[in-house]
């Protein structure tokens, strides 16, 4: 006899239906598995059958074949454990098929027959509701997750036992709805403190609140002690909040890779990752590609700290997500694409003993010793950094005498009012911030008259600006007008972004 049951397999962030097949037919006791299935789901076939025994059922003992369709996709991941039972029982007629055909079932087996969570659920149940379906089984560690998703009846299960008398309609199960309030629940993947913490560094604070108003990267430059990694840390406090678009895409990611909290997150990530790590750490990859530092970043904050001490290869993977806000990784038979539309804000000194830009005049480095430093850096990574500001030491003053700042929900207030104006700006285009106009839309929002113009290009042929640059400079300056809510592009505003290109000011930068 042939049963059928629908679940799902994850690729990349996105799921795709599968058809989980069983034929029970006459022969010498065999389990086949076919339909190219990847090892932890040829796994699958000792934890199903013991999962079955010990639930107090009866295995077949005949030739079983189990096909996992369409055959030329890979299977992965434990999440088919569950359906891959529940086939075998349906083809042995304890289950009835028909009872079957309008859910599609998620699900790891322990050896007793417990359903335990998997990884990717979010996206799974998204790919059933587009495929059509009405409703989903899925373990009940995963089910608040499952029931983000609309339109669709959840049913959380723990046993085995439990989904088998579901489908023969002898124990009814009521279907899972959580509140849809965001979590609240603080994690490593977010920043913490206040705005209001941070003493002195007028500037520097100035330039983060033009950086979450126009969604520009960021560059901090300055020696040790001096705050860059504290200023980064309470980047993500000034940024709105995530719109529940953006919560569930960012909720999505982390479920994939196991990383999922209760509920909605309401805060943007904040990752740092350390400068030891891989270009497939830091963008993606593996032989099944699985979503990288860049990914978990996606709608908030990468903090790259001590930039130059980054291999020169995985810093010169960013160059192509920065510009796109997203990354394809290619392997032998499978392609996957990640979401990457974060914030980049990276640190580094001003030489290798960080000292060279302090006033005390301490620094011990040779002229060749600061250019090879900075030269790590390539310049391409550089014009991508819209907004290079250099932090100086904070003075002891300013750390006993001076009366607390700004806090973070003051400034991001303004932040919330200068990003309304460019979402009303761009409604119509595929753009939602000043850091990703294009040619043409600049052309249109950052209209210089003469004598603005002709700052520009002073500051161009002095500075020796890229393209790039001067386009990075027109962005910010079209930020900072957003920020005081006016409509053109002033030469006070043109200055303000100029100065924001310390290392094009700096003899030696290169």
């Amino acid at each position: 006899m042939i049963a059928s049951v629908s679940s799902g397999t994850v690729t990349g962030i996105d799921a795709v239906v599968v058809d989980v097949e069983a034929d029970i037919s006459n022969g010498l006791p065999a389990f086949y598995m076919v339909g190219l299935a990847e090892a932890s789901v040829r796994e699958s076939k000792e934890r199903v059958k013991s999962a079955i025994q010990n639930s107090g059922y009866t295995f077949p003992m005949e030739r079983v074949v189990v096909n996992l369709a369409p055959a030329d996709l890979k299977k992965e991941g434990t999440g088919l454990d569950l359906p891959v039972a529940l086939s075998l029982l349906s083809a042995s007629g304890l289950v009835p098929d028909k009872a079957l055909k309008s859910s599609l079932v998620i699900g790891e087996l322990s050896l007793d027959g417990q359903v335990k969570p998997v990884r990717g659920a979010l996206s799974l149940v998204i790919a059933a509701r587009e495929a059509g379906f009405k409703e989903v089984v899925v373990p009940a560690k995963n089910a608040d997750e499952a029931a983000m998703v609309t339109d669709l009846k959840v049913y959380p299960v723990a046993q085995l036992s439990q989904v088998v008398e579901f489908f023969t309609g002898h124990t009814p199960i009521h279907p899972h709805s959580p509140p849809l309030s965001p979590s609240t629940t603080a994690s490593t993947d977010t920043a913490s403190g206040d705005f209001s913490e941070v003493r002195g560094q007028a500037h520097a604070k100035r330039a983060m609140e033009i950086a979450a108003a126009g969604h520009h990267h960021l560059l901090f430059t300055g020696p040790p002690g001096s705050g860059k990694s504290m200023l980064a840390k309470r980047l993500p406090t000034i940024l709105p909040p995530p719109s529940f678009e953006e919560s569930l895409e960012i909720t999505r990611i982390y479920s994939v890779t196991g990383r999922f909290r209760e509920g909605l997150t309401a805060f943007r990530p904040y990752r740092s990752p350390h400068h030891t790590i891989s270009d497939a750490g830091l963008v993606g990859g593996g032989s099944n590609p699985v979503p990288g530092e860049i990914s978990l970043a996606h709608h908030g904050v990468l903090f790259l700290d001590e930039l130059p001490e980054f291999k020169r290869n995985v810093l010169e993977v960013l160059r192509q997500p920065l510009e796109e806000g997203r990354v394809t990784i290619a392997r032998a038979g499978v392609k996957s694409t990640f979401p990457c539309r974060f914030m980049m804000v990276a640190a580094m000194n001003p030489c290798p003993c960080g000292m060279h830009s302090d006033p005390t005049g301490s620094c011990v480095c040779s002229p060749a010793q600061v250019r090879n430093y900075r030269s790590r850096i390539s310049g391409p990574l550089l014009d991508r950094m819209d907004i290079q500001v250099e932090v100086p030491r904070v003075a002891v003053a300013d750390l006993v005498d001076r009366p607390a700042g700004e806090s973070s929900e003051a400034v991001r207030e303004r932040v919330s009012v200068a990003r309304q104006i460019q979402e009303n700006r761009f409604k119509d285009s595929p753009v939602f911030s000043n850091a990703a106009m294009t040619g043409t839309l600049m052309d249109r929002h950052c209209a210089l008259d003469g004598p603005v113009r002709s700052l520009l290009e002073k500051a161009a042929e002095r500075l020796g600006l890229s393209a790039r640059a001067c386009h990075a400079v027109l962005k910010v300056a079209r930020t900072i007008a957003d920020l005081e809510q006016t409509g053109a592009i002033t030469s006070h505003h043109l200055a303000e972004a100029i100065q924001y290109r310390s290392f094009d000011r700096t003899p030696g930068a290169g």
